[in-house]
């Protein structure tokens, strides 16, 4: 099979920052050029608009100060206009070196926007393309919503091409400004230009306003196209731009007459610190770099993966520097569970694992999120639970924590089949809750055990929600002993400690 490598050009820093609410500081910018030009290995970046503003300038600057040092600056791009050489006068102080020269694919966006002839417009490119070879500058043209163009005035289009290949011009950019296309449409209007513009080199650039554009890429390339714009996580203005990581991935499993150099491993850590730089979050169902695409939840697909990999496709996450999860919720069975044991390192029996399985979904179906890290809690939970008897049951309780009041708890317990009710103040709830207790036993003629430490504990790196691990040691006259308690809510986790301790005594 005959193959071909093709162009990636990243846009994030210039079609993906106009993405609404997000805008990159200067370093930002220098820390992503440099980034996807050196880990990544993408082929060109286009990093801003000309005449946007002095910040951009200064970030253009420090960008191509670097490129030129580093042997990049052909690989970096700024969008330009047709504007009389004030974008190639800022393109010379940014010491930018190749323009990606905006101009109109449409005779509709000609006409209304612009309110020019075609012939008005071609001589004004031709000038600004002249101007920038004699200040060394590289020409690449945008015909912006040429996919309109393609539809619909299609003989200007051609003739617009037919101007520009006679033209000392590197590109031309087929952008599909609107995300209109479809991906037969892509596929035709490509054949139609490359077979009758064969010497020339196009790049496709697509939009994701109908959730095509990964399409429209692999049909663009089909039809011979020679360059790709994608960017980071797909950002861009409306719907975003065709993804990077879903658009390499695609080229490398379903096209393999083509060949690209962007190093997938280093696409998640690239995801993920754009999203930080942004503020834009990841969707966790993204493909290739969403928190959840390489997680197993169904107990079937867990225990599939373990029988000659039942439930993998070539989509294996090693490839982009991740790892398989296994969730741990109400559809887990003991085969989720027994993979994330094995990361842990931790065995149970086969009753064991039964109780950790019947507890975890017990959590799921209270929509408790369960993580790896909190399985040792739930199994320290779960074991130090079968030890006792349970004799003694905590039934109810109502706790009241008040501005300028003291916390109280109203408490009902069963014990031995008799039940008791009592209220009691306290320094805070859990406080409250063991005076009440008291008074019970007090009734009862029993006396507590004393409480001699008390700590929480929640798994690393948590949320609010997390699970609680509270682990208290009670001392009585005769010895000292710990239980534990564990649930979302603090005090409750306390409390479940404390239910245990009091099947002990």
């Amino acid at each position: 099979m005959k193959t071909r490598t093709i162009e990636i050009m990243d846009t994030t820093l210039r079609d993906g920052e106009q993405t609404s609410g997000v805008s990159f500081s200067a370093s930002e910018k220098l820390t992503l050029a440099k980034l996807l030009l050196e880990e990544l290995k993408v082929d060109r970046i286009e990093v801003a608009s000309a005449r946007v503003s002095e910040g951009e300038l200064q970030a253009v600057k420090n960008i191509t100060d670097w490129a030129a040092a580093e042997g990049y600056i052909s690989k970096v791009e700024v969008l330009t206009f047709v504007d009389n050489g004030v974008s190639l006068k800022w393109m010379q102080e940014a010491g930018a070196k190749v323009q990606n020269l905006l101009t109109k694919g449409s005779l509709n966006h000609l006409t209304h926007q612009l309110k020019k002839t075609p012939k008005q417009h071609f001589t004004e490119i031709e000038n600004v393309v002249s101007e920038a070879q004699k200040l060394g500058i590289e020409t690449n043209v945008y015909l912006e919503d040429w996919s309109n163009g393609m539809r619909n005035s299609k003989e200007y289009v051609f003739q617009f091409l037919d101007f520009l290949t006679q033209q000392p011009i590197k590109r031309i950019l087929l952008p599909d400004t609107l995300g209109v296309l479809t991906h037969t449409e892509t596929g035709e209007f490509f054949k139609e230009i490359i077979e009758r513009y064969p010497s020339t080199h196009f790049d496709f650039h697509g939009h994701n306003d109908y959730d095509l554009s990964v399409a429209n890429v692999m049909e663009a390339l089909k039809a011979g196209a020679h360059g790709l714009h994608l960017t980071v996580n797909g950002m861009g203005e409306r719907a975003g731009n065709a993804p990077l990581a879903s658009a390499v991935a695609v080229i490398n499993d379903f096209l393999p007459e083509i060949k690209i150099g962007v190093k997938e491993s280093s696409l998640y850590k690239v995801s993920k610190l754009v999203s930080a730089f942004t503020g834009f979050s990841i969707p966790d169902n993204k493909p290739i770099v969403g928190d959840n695409v390489f997680t197993q939840t169904a107990g079937i697909h867990a225990d599939g993966d373990s029988k000659k990999n039942l439930y993998f496709n070539d989509l294996l996450p090693e490839r982009f520097g991740r790892k398989r999860k296994y969730a741990l919720g109400k559809t887990s069975g003991k085969a989720n569970i027994q993979k994330n044991l094995q990361e842990l390192g931790l065995t149970l029996n086969d009753d064991e694992l039964k109780k950790v399985t019947e507890r975890i979904i017990e959590l799921g179906d209270k929509k408790e999120r369960v993580t790896k890290d909190d399985l040792p809690y739930i199994i320290s939970d779960v074991l130090d639970s079968n030890l006792h008897q349970q004799k003694v049951f905590v039934k109810s309780y109502v706790l009241t924590h008040s501005k300028g009041l003291k916390p109280s708890t109203t408490l009902s317990i069963e014990i031995e089949g008799k039940t008791y009710e009592e209220n009691a103040q306290g320094d805070g709830q859990f406080d409250a809750f063991i005076n009440a207790l008291k008074k019970v036993y007090k009734k009862e003629g029993r006396e507590l055990p004393k409480l001699v430490d008390y700590a929480v504990r929640i798994p690393p790196g948590s949320n609010s929600d997390a699970l609680c691990e509270t682990v208290i040691t009670w001392q009585t006259k005769e010895k000292e002993f710990t239980t534990r308690g564990l649930d979302s809510d603090q005090t409750v986790s306390a409390i479940k400690a404390t239910e245990k301790m009091l099947n002990l005594v």
